[in-house]
């Protein structure tokens, strides 16, 4: 049986990830989780780091507010 892209992308209610990209996906969420806490350690310790790669405090800020889920 043959299937297009679009019938396959329009069918997702079908997809069942698998359990090697379930866990891709909780270890991406997880790194990012640990990013932005020591992204906030860090500009909270010592601000001039943030300076020295480049970034504002309003950058850091908007990066530490977002949920671990989202880029």
């Amino acid at each position: 049986m043959s299937h297009t892209l679009s019938a396959r992308s329009a069918d997702v209610s079908n997809w069942h990830p698998s359990f090697a990209t379930l866990r891709k996906v909780i270890a991406i969420w997880d790194a990012r989780k640990r990013f932005r806490r020591d992204l906030a350690q860090k500009s909270k310790a010592n601000p001039h780091l943030i300076d020295d790669i480049g970034l504002t405090k309003r950058q850091v800020e908007a990066e530490i507010a977002k949920p671990f889920w989202q880029v």
